[in-house]
């Protein structure tokens, strides 16, 4: 005689359970991949830029601190000599420079002082400042993922805008000019 076996609505649910969890953790990875990592939010925008007071690299006569980032629109560059993508960046910060657009002043990133010397008489040297972050203490104050990172600040020391990763032709154009010019004209900026 032949069995009949208890194939009901409970048996199929805990089958269903993997499906359901690998659904969910999919809809997660989708979302992720639609975010960009230059958007991590900042909680310091529209704050003072934090207080700090880095001395100059070697054969420099300026260091760089927090009353340096008043008065005057300006931006924050971190970099390192160590950073390739710095050097990707690093001709739209000559070209600032040159131009007289604004003020660009380098936080040098846990780098050695000779090494960041010579990167910079190697490549060239945009920075009106540069402060010495040696041991990152700095970086981590302005909530420093990595190099390079570019603040645009405001006259009045506050940060404006953060972007993460190397300024690129197009940024500059879209992001960063638009940016400093608003806020020379005194009005608010949303980066």
């Amino acid at each position: 005689m032949a069995t009949k076996t208890d194939a009901g609505p409970r048996s199929f649910w805990p089958s269903l359970i993997p499906l359901v969890i690998a659904l969910i953790i999919g809809g997660f990875l989708f979302v992720g991949l639609g975010l960009s990592p230059k958007e991590i939010p900042s909680v310091l925008i529209g704050k003072k830029a934090p207080q700090f007071d880095l001395p100059a690299l070697p054969e420099r006569q300026k260091g760089l601190k927090t009353t340096d980032l008043q008065g005057q629109v300006s931006l924050v560059n971190v970099f390192a000599s160590w950073c390739m993508s710095c050097v990707a960046e690093h001709p739209l910060f000559m070209k600032l420079h040159r131009e007289g657009v604004v003020p660009v002043h380098g936080l040098n990133y846990k780098d050695g002082g000779d090494a960041a010397v010579a990167w910079l008489r190697r490549h060239g040297d945009p920075y009106d400042r540069v402060g010495a972050d040696l041991k990152g203490r700095v970086g981590i104050d302005w909530g420093v993922y990595g190099v390079p990172e570019t603040f645009i600040i405001s006259s009045e020391g506050k940060i404006v805008c953060k972007h993460i990763g190397p300024v690129m032709e197009r940024d500059l154009q879209e992001k960063f000019m638009p940016a400093i010019e608003a806020l020379r004209k005194g009005d608010a900026v949303q980066c």
